[in-house]
């Protein structure tokens, strides 16, 4: 008796051809296996047309009419890849059902690039094979995919990714739960009917979480500037949701059986502490007396919007005061916090911390003339310090060319184009004003920076990873100036 896979009925009529099911499972596993980044790439791309013909659709908005193309590819990019910008009032544009697909679409681009895409070869496969696990484990560390061996002292080894993906499902169910609890309470106070008060408790909790930064009611962040509880509430969830899932897998870990953190763990906590800390403590020496923004606030209430703010630049997108208004010097420090973003495999956004945590130690290592890159007494591959390298570049070189091309097309100043671009390709949401008041190929363009900045760092990181050629030789070496 055989006891492989079941035989298909054009099988067992004509031996040795397969049906199309076959042929087409046959096509995702080799195409998986041949080039996994091509497969994630392929898989979040094919998602964000759906959403945008979702989006297209008569009952997508709130006067019946087809959304125009580039109204949808803008919104369905911004909310697969969970940035938050708009070109559109989001809580007046859309309909119910067209909320619905918005609140679906926040969910699954909060997963992950390539946590996404083994889920899709798995459920195509019907099985959750070592390719798979790969994918997975290569969105929260593209090393995985490396051709030489890698240590299994990682947040997450290789045999845990299921574990790992179960802890994302519900990480996001848990989170966001008790967010939309602690917060729908006040939603009522202050005057929404219970059952507008449930859906936009859960929006909300839901947008938090995934560093989106949408706002379902009209009005947005407004009435609440004064209400440190339910801005708490939305920056703890930011906050969780932009250390990663490999993060929050490890201290679960941690939590149970006191099992060691890794380094990268470590190093992501003390990396997103010190940012926030050092953003907010400027944020408020900078606009402290700007009545425009922050000075008009109670005395008490100016460094809890600092921090708030701080925060939400690490790709939440919230905002409680006009960032059109801001000092120049504030644009530049959100700016370079939206640009470094959150933690690796998370919901953020950026180049991420541990890469702006590895090029500071390697120049440390350089000036103090020793050759490792060490951090909490481990010693850290040169391969990791190329990746870093390969993903800054990579991230510099898209901002500046969208900078570029926001410039020519909307004529702004070069301050809220750079912040424009660094938001889209962050995803992180918070605007200058430029958004929502850009020609149609503004639109275009800050819908290809989304996509590369949630897509392009994590694929090209991982094809990087994956891409090493033997060499039988070697060059003669000779130095060249540096600096």
């Amino acid at each position: 008796m055989s006891l492989g896979r079941r035989s298909s009925p054009v099988a067992a009529i004509f031996p040795g051809r397969k049906s199309p099911t076959e042929r087409f499972h046959d096509w995702v596993n080799g195409f998986a296996q041949h080039s996994p980044s091509r497969f994630a790439v392929v898989i979040f791309t094919s998602i964000i047309l759906i959403w945008t013909v979702l989006l297209m659709l008569p009952i997508s908005t709130a006067d019946g009419t087809a959304a125009p193309f580039h109204v949808a590819l803008f919104t369905a990019v911004s909310t697969i890849c969970v940035t938050g910008l708009a070109v559109v009032d989001m809580s007046s544009y859309w309909s119910a059902f067209g909320n619905v697909v918005i609140f679906i679409g926040i969910e699954v681009g909060a997963i992950g690039v390539l946590s996404l895409a083994s889920i899709m070869g798995a459920v195509v496969t019907r099985r959750l094979g070592l390719r798979q696990k790969l994918m997975a484990a290569s969105d929260s560390n593209s090393l995985r995919l490396h051709a030489g061996p890698v240590a299994e002292s990682q947040a997450v080894r290789l045999g845990e990714i299921g574990g790992m993906l179960t802890t994302v499902a519900v990480s996001l169910l848990v989170i966001e739960c008790v967010i939309a609890l602690l917060i729908i309470p006040r939603l009522i106070m202050y005057g929404t009917e219970p059952v507008m008060a449930i859906f936009e408790g859960f929006y909300y909790a839901a947008s938090a979480f995934t560093n989106t930064g949408f706002t379902p009611n009209h009005e947005g962040l407004e009435p609440f500037t004064h209400d440190a509880w339910m801005l708490g509430c939305l920056l703890t969830a930011v906050f969780l949701g932009s250390v990663g899932f490999p993060v929050i897998f490890a201290l679960a870990r941690w939590a149970r059986r006191r099992q060691h953190l890794s380094v990268h763990v470590k190093l992501t906590l003390v990396t997103t502490i010190l940012l926030f800390v050092a953003g907010g403590l400027l944020i408020y020496a900078i606009e402290g007396n700007n009545p425009a923004t922050i000075g008009a606030q109670d005395p008490w209430m100016r460094p809890f919007t600092s921090f708030f703010l701080s925060g939400m630049a690490r790709s939440g997108g919230f905002s409680t005061i006009d960032i059109a208004q801001a000092d120049e010097s504030t644009l530049q420090v959100l700016a370079m916090l939206m640009f470094v973003g959150g933690g690796s495999a998370s919901t953020a956004g950026g180049i991420k911390v541990t890469t702006l945590a590895i090029l500071f130690l390697a120049a440390v290592a350089e000036a103090r003339g020793v050759s490792d890159i060490q951090a909490f007494g481990r010693r850290i591959p040169q391969d990791v310090l190329r990746l870093g390298v390969s993903v800054a570049l990579w991230g510099s070189t898209i901002v500046a060319i969208s900078t570029i091309a926001m410039q020519q097309i909307t004529g702004a100043p070069f301050s809220h184009a750079l912040f424009e671009a660094i938001s889209a390709f962050a995803t992180c949401g918070l605007s200058s004003g430029l958004t929502s008041d850009m020609p149609e190929a503004g639109s275009y363009v800050l819908s290809a920076t989304m996509w590369l900045g949630r897509v392009g760092t994590v694929t090209m990181a991982a094809a990087l990873a994956s891409s090493e050629t033997k060499q039988l030789f070697r060059l003669p070496e000779e130095r060249i100036i540096v600096g």
